[in-house]
């Protein structure tokens, strides 16, 4: 049915009043949310808002549902109708204005999760890496969205380890939780919180939670999500595994919810779960949730439908109001809360169901990537397409040592260059060989896919830079040059030295979007770079001679 001219008026007077507002932030104390303005509990009522997300879960672009205030002034009403507090929105346009709709949500007592990727612009479960261009996609998230009091916090990855056979790709995720924390706090923003949404595998849900929950407060999730669809149509707490989950995560010493529930097996669903998920049952544990999904799409799990720009509301629309409705949880005060102490230890990266190192990869750093591309005598050809890159990548590391650009969650060590972008990891690659061809031009050929720059250059300073990570292949290094100022951990040679003879698997280390609970391996560029097993290399302080040789 659709609500009438009437049911609307009174949400829809205070939507036409379009103005910056702030709405008191939300805080952690604990391992549950609060509002900062009185210290009184928050728990999570929300709605994953977004369409066409399997459109862009597939790669193609994607609907930002907050950069069109007409949209969310449509929607708001409906939202309100279901006693909404929070959306999930799976990906922002950082080039549009959400002014509009941010200060209209928040006129409306509504906050905003948002994930900081997008589906093609996101870790990649199969070949993952944490790169300079996905460092900047949630950086510029984050600068698009920290002013606004009503962001809840941010997502930085979405079930991309989705079982026992991608567990590696977790550290990458971590450590972009680390760096999104470290750049907030860098920036002097708000203190927003940074987590994570997984998924409900039953071989890795505990071991995946104590991984983000474990080791120091700088590296660890701020809250966790876990997008869970156990409670299928008529059930009860115990029968639904509810009751077992909540047993499991009840140690965690951060905020835990649902980041989606709503299992539609059963339709249309009845909902009946809202009544436990805000019961004394749960919320000692969990800080509510948020229903999968507003719109109505191929996947039957819609709220609404669409059509020609008018909501139609469906049954699984009024049995949630009902349910909502119902709904009255224990309200603590943040002056009450019970904060852990100590450190929460990381599962064994041994375990035959869990093989992720607690080593994480190094902070991305442009600056140090533009130090070694410009410190090479033989780089990629500009004119070479990426479709190519990995026929590229797999001749080269046949022939020479490619360990400096590649990356291993699962071991924890880490290339100097694994962050850089596949044109500068290529040609780092392409330059060892041409060195142990004693830099014969006809070494830097390629079938012209590579090309010899007579007189390479680096910015100021970059010889130093270099000088600082020593001979070993790992050290924390801190460059004492202008520009390139990140703390960064540092493996592999660089430009120089011997050509190590190795056989490397080629693969891709492109981007991966799990957008709306259905993972998608979009890739950036839909191409296939470098990675393989890694044993990281030495060789810095010889690749120094090489370069000042160089120049």
């Amino acid at each position: 049915m659709k609500f009438s001219s009437s049911s609307l008026l009174a949400v829809s007077a205070t939507a036409t009043a379009v103005a910056a507002v702030s709405l008191p932030a939300i805080e952690v104390v604990g391992n549950k949310f609060y509002y900062s303005n009185n210290g009184t509990q928050f728990y999570l009522k929300g709605i994953a808002y977004q369409a066409d997300t399997a459109v862009a879960g597939s790669g193609q672009s994607f609907v930002d549902p907050l950069g069109d205030i007409d949209t969310c002034k449509r929607d708001l009403p409906y939202l309100k109708s279901l006693n909404t507090n929070t959306l999930r929105v799976y990906a922002i346009n950082t080039t549009l204005d959400h002014d509009d709709c941010m200060n209209l949500f928040a006129e409306n007592d509504i906050y905003v999760i948002a994930d900081l990727s997008q589906p093609s612009e996101s870790i990649n479960r199969d070949d993952p890496t944490w790169s300079v261009e996905l460092y900047k996609r949630y950086t510029d998230v984050v600068d698009a969205m920290h002013g606004y009091t009503n962001v809840l916090g941010f997502f930085a990855g979405n079930e991309v380890t989705n079982n026992n056979t991608n567990t590696d790709a977790s550290p990458f995720v971590k450590a972009a939780v680390r760096d999104m924390k470290s750049y907030i706090k860098e920036k002097d923003y708000r203190a927003i919180p940074v987590g994570y949404s997984t998924n409900d595998d039953a071989d890795t849900r505990v071991q995946m939670a104590d991984y983000f929950n474990c080791g120091d407060d700088a590296d660890r999730v701020d809250f966790y999500g876990i997008n869970m669809y156990e409670w299928c149509g008529s059930s009860t707490f115990e029968k639904s595994g509810y009751a077992d989950r909540t047993d499991e995560f009840k140690n965690l010493t951060v905020p835990v919810f649902f980041s989606e529930y709503g299992c539609n097996e059963v339709r249309p669903r009845q909902f009946s779960e809202v009544a436990a998920l805000y019961s004394d049952d749960m919320t000692d544990v969990w800080s509510g949730g948020i229903v999968y999904m507003y719109y109505e799409e191929a996947n039957n799990y819609g709220l609404v439908s669409i059509s020609d720009n008018k909501v139609q509301t469906l049954s699984d629309f009024n049995n949630l109001s009902k349910a909502m409705a119902t709904i009255s949880p224990s309200i603590r005060a943040s002056s009450d809360a019970s904060i852990p102490s100590g450190t929460f230890q990381c599962p064994a990266s041994t375990q035959s169901d869990w093989k992720a190192s607690p080593s994480l990869p190094p902070t991305p750093n442009d600056d140090l990537c533009a130090c070694m591309t410009q410190s090479l005598g033989c780089i990629v050809a500009a004119d070479v397409d990426e479709d190519d890159y990995a026929d590229l990548f797999s001749w080269v590391c046949d022939q020479v040592s490619c360990d400096g650009i590649n990356a291993d969650g699962a071991k924890g060590t880490y290339g100097a260059y694994a962050f850089c972008s596949s044109a500068e990891k290529l040609s780092y690659v392409l330059n060892l060989y041409y060195l142990s061809q004693k830099s014969s031009s006809s070494a830097c050929d390629s079938d012209g896919k590579a090309q010899i720059v007579n007189k390479p250059s680096a910015p100021a300073g970059c010889s130093s830079a270099l000088s600082q990570a020593g001979s070993v292949g790992t050290g924390n290094v801190v460059a004492a040059v202008t520009g390139i100022s990140r703390s960064t951990t540092l493996g592999g040679s660089i430009s120089g030295g011997s050509a190590v003879a190795k056989t490397t698997t080629s693969k891709s280390s492109a981007g991966s979007s799990a957008a709306a609970g259905e993972s998608a391996a979009a890739s950036t560029s839909g191409k296939k770079n470098s990675a393989g097993v890694v044993t990281v290399a030495g060789g810095l302080v010889a690749a120094v001679a090489a370069f000042a040789a160089l120049i």
